[in-house]
């Protein structure tokens, strides 16, 4: 005879493989970020710079360009402004990326304006690390998720000191949508943080909201598109897992069906 205690079991089985099952792929990883080199490649106002993420089987070029020009170009030695400051975890670590952007390589931003970061090839989720937001703001025309941010939820604050942010969508009509990242500049406050792009592609586009002294980024992956599929395989062991959930439910509804 079936007791309820039997069914609960199963069901309690099945729900923990389903939980398990979309969580596998949550644990953070390393991530690939972008070595800057050269010098602006722009003969006029603007600004080209142009650097490579080396994955674990591919290199991909990056250019970024900016016809409004920028306040500095940081492609090897001085500051590192990815520094934390005080207590916690980096401001650029999360449940997703597991290091903090490498060495000091950076670009920093003054003008209001659009922007443009092409990649050589397709790629997957990039992560997007900004440096000293302030009283600016970033409109993406490509949707993202907030990973970490200074100063909240255990993290430290970073170089120049802590502030939140916050997303903002805006429906531009025509299907046309703008995702926007917004400091929540109260008294001076410096957003420091990474943000996680949605789905794979080669070019990612934006424009600062505003002139400001400066604000920096760079930009990882985990790997191309072709690395790094966008919508994550559960592992071996979710899968086993799943698979006993439903055969605990298979088991039960035979047992049901044998007594009807």
């Amino acid at each position: 005879m079936q007791t309820p205690t039997t069914l609960k079991s199963a069901r309690t089985l099945a729900a923990a493989a389903m939980t398990l099952g979309c969580v596998g792929g949550a644990n953070a990883v390393p991530f690939f970020w972008t070595d800057w080199t050269g010098t602006d490649l722009d003969p006029g106002p603007g600004f080209i710079g142009q650097g490579t993420i080396t994955t674990s089987t591919s290199t991909v070029g990056v250019t970024y360009t900016n016809a409004s020009g920028i306040g500095f170009y940081q492609p090897s030695g001085g500051t590192d402004y990815y520094i934390s400051v005080g207590a916690g975890s980096s401001p650029y670590t999360s449940a997703v990326v597991d290091n903090r952007p490498t060495g000091t390589d950076i670009v920093a931003l003054s003008h209001i304006g659009t922007q443009t970061l092409h990649f050589s090839e397709a790629i997957a989720n990039p992560v997007f690390a900004f440096v000293s937001l302030n009283g600016n703001g970033y409109a993406f025309n490509q949707d993202f998720d907030i990973l970490s941010v200074g100063g909240v939820d255990g993290h430290a604050c970073g170089f120049w000191g802590c502030g939140g942010v916050s997303k903002v969508v805006v429906d531009l009509g025509g299907g046309n949508f703008e995702y926007q990242l917004n400091s929540n500049n109260v008294g001076g406050s410096e957003p420091h943080g990474t943000l996680q792009f949605k789905g794979a592609f080669d070019t990612v586009t934006w424009r600062s909201a505003s002139n400001e002294f400066w604000n920096g980024f760079t930009v990882g992956v985990q790997g191309t598109a072709i690395e790094v599929p966008t919508n994550p395989i559960p592992e071996p062991e979710t899968y086993a897992l799943m698979l006993a959930g439903l055969g605990a439910l298979g088991y039960v509804a035979r047992r049901r069906r044998g007594k009807a």
